[in-house]
């Protein structure tokens, strides 16, 4: 059984290799602006209830857009709505370097500005998905999935760190301006694809135009279908009751003694362990109940917030904050970790499980779940935090977690014996 990371969809496929090579890249961009945005929210409020905000204004445009957005996916070649969405996400960037060059002292600039950004990935990101199970075979996209969730994971943990050394030495002009180069080379993966038009459905099923009818379509086969539903409702668990980046800026300077640095460290942490976790998945391809494999990742997150906020009750009460802050820095990246296993077997369960004609539509379903969860738990640990205060939040978040996971696996038991061999939506 190999131990790391499995390569072979990057030797056997260019075209995936061009998307996943622009996909690594920009992330890193994209995580250099997410935590550029915070901090100089934070600056300019001093709430972390306002920066909280930032997740409903992401929330609004993911929502509606990545319903119709993955109906697009079905109707339309997939390669060009990802463009079309990708330059959207460039314009924001590009719109973020200027607002700082200019000295913006508003929130509601950078607001617009994250609703803008979102908006273009909630068309894009579905149509990528979309487009991966037709470069690849099925028995290579677990594979395929743990290469995607360690760029992802290594982008997050470089961009934050890249974002607190050039917003102390650069200034948030030149950090939002490397978000905006390191795009262009998404928008290059995506320029040399091929076209990828949808497949038809089996026989006797119409080829929906997009709008509403072909969005309540693939909400329709959601709420049939429990184990792919399951899928999502466990990301709920954990994005929505148990995210505590909204807090990062807080807990950096309020309990860590920190700064932007304190913040990247904490946000890099997490990627630190989900990279980790994805080099030593080879195992995870050998695995065959992938749906008890979500409900123990997902529990495993919520152990591990719980524990992070413990970690910042003590920082200056039983432990140095220099202590408690590697403390809870190991916390973030058993998180991490047990992030990155239940996406990429979330994932898998979703690709291998949904036709193609309607596969678009479920990725836009996917995309809601898995960027519009953590906005809502941005706004839902900002809210706590300022009602009570940011380690309760963080505690109270993790526990409700891991009693909400158990309580749906009893629920579905059937999702616990979901066989890979033999997958049933």
């Amino acid at each position: 059984m190999p131990l790391l990371l499995d390569l072979t969809p990057l030797r056997v496929s260019p075209a995936y290799r061009r998307l996943w090579t622009g996909f690594t890249l920009s992330g890193v961009g994209t995580h250099v602006a997410t935590t550029a945005i915070g901090l100089q929210v934070y600056e300019m409020t001093g709430s972390s209830f306002s920066v909280g905000l930032v997740g409903v204004f992401a929330l609004v445009p993911i929502v509606v857009l990545g319903l119709y957005g993955g109906a697009l996916v079905d109707a339309h070649d997939r390669r060009t709505v990802a463009v079309l969405g990708g330059a959207a996400l460039w314009a924001a960037a590009v719109l973020n370097t200027a607002q700082a060059v200019l000295g913006n002292t508003n929130p509601w600039v950078l607001y617009a500005l994250v609703a803008l950004a979102n908006a273009g990935f909630a068309v894009s990101s579905p149509a990528r998905a979309a487009i991966y199970p037709r470069l690849l075979p099925p028995h290579l996209l677990a594979a395929a999935n743990a290469l995607n969730a360690a760029a992802m994971n290594a982008a997050l943990m470089l961009g934050p760190v890249l974002a607190g050394v050039l917003i102390d030495r650069g200034g948030y002009a030149l950090t939002y301006g490397l978000d905006a180069a390191l795009f262009a080379f998404a928008m290059w993966g995506l320029a040399r694809l091929g076209p990828v038009p949808p497949q038809p459905g089996a026989a006797g099923t119409p080829r929906r135009v997009p709008g509403l009818r072909s969005v309540l379509d693939g909400l329709r086969f959601l709420t049939t279908r429990p184990n792919v539903r399951m899928t999502f409702l466990t990301d709920f668990c954990a994005m929505i009751l148990a995210h505590p980046r909204a807090l990062f800026p807080a807990v950096a300077l309020v309990a860590f003694g920190g700064g932007a640095a304190t913040v990247g460290l904490l946000s890099a942490a997490f990627a630190v362990g989900a990279t980790a976790a994805m080099v030593l998945s080879g195992p995870l391809g050998q695995v065959v109940h992938q749906g008890r494999a979500v409900v123990l990742a997902v529990t495993g997150w919520g152990v591990a917030v719980v524990g992070f906020g413990l970690s910042v009750l003590l920082a200056g009460r039983g432990l140095e904050p220099a202590h408690a802050l590697w403390l809870a820095a190991g916390c973030l990246a058993a998180a991490g970790a047990a992030d990155s296993v239940s996406m990429v077997f979330r994932s898998t369960i979703l690709q291998a499980a949904t036709p193609d004609h309607l596969r678009g539509r479920l990725q836009g379903v996917f995309i809601v779940v898995v960027a519009g969860g953590p906005r809502l738990g941005d706004l839902a640990a900002g809210a706590l935090a300022t009602a009570w205060t940011e380690w309760a939040a963080i505690v109270a978040g993790g526990v409700a977690c891991v009693v909400a996971v158990l309580a749906l696996a009893r629920w579905q038991r059937g999702f616990l014996a979901y066989d890979a061999h033999h997958p049933t939506p």
